[in-house]
C-alpha cells in the first residue's frame, strides 16, 4: 500500500503538479481565499448598486414633482426644513426621546 503511494509521489510530474496546485491555492496573490473574498465583495456591490439605482429613481421622481408643482415644493419645505410663512408659528410635538435630542 505504502509502496504504491510512495511510487506515485516519487514521480516528478505528480510532485510538480501537486506543488503547482498548492502554490495556486495558498501562496499566489490571487489564491483561492482571496478569490472567495472578492466574490463576496462583488455580490455586495451588486446589492448596493440596485439599492442606489432605486434611490436615484425615487429622488428623480421627487425632484420632478418639486420643480413642476409649487404646492408640492411648499409642502416639502414645510415638512423637511420646518420653513414657515412670516405670519405663522410652528409648534413641534416630539414624542420620542431620541428625536428630542435632535432638535435641542
Amino acid at each position: 500500500m505504502f509502496r504504491k503511494i510512495f511510487k506515485i509521489f516519487k514521480n516528478k510530474f505528480v510532485f510538480v503538479t501537486l506543488g503547482f496546485i498548492v502554490w495556486i491555492l495558498v501562496f499566489d496573490k490571487n489564491n483561492l481565499l482571496s478569490q472567495i473574498e472578492l466574490a463576496k465583495k462583488l455580490q455586495q456591490v451588486k446589492v448596493d448598486k440596485t439599492y442606489f439605482i432605486d434611490d436615484i429613481k425615487k429622488n428623480e421622481y421627487i425632484t420632478k414633482q418639486l420643480l413642476s408643482n409649487p404646492h408640492e415644493l411648499e409642502r416639502f419645505a414645510r415638512e423637511e426644513y420646518l420653513m414657515k410663512r412670516d405670519s405663522e408659528d410652528i409648534f413641534l410635538i416630539i414624542q420620542n426621546d431620541s428625536l428630542a435630542r435632535l432638535y435641542k
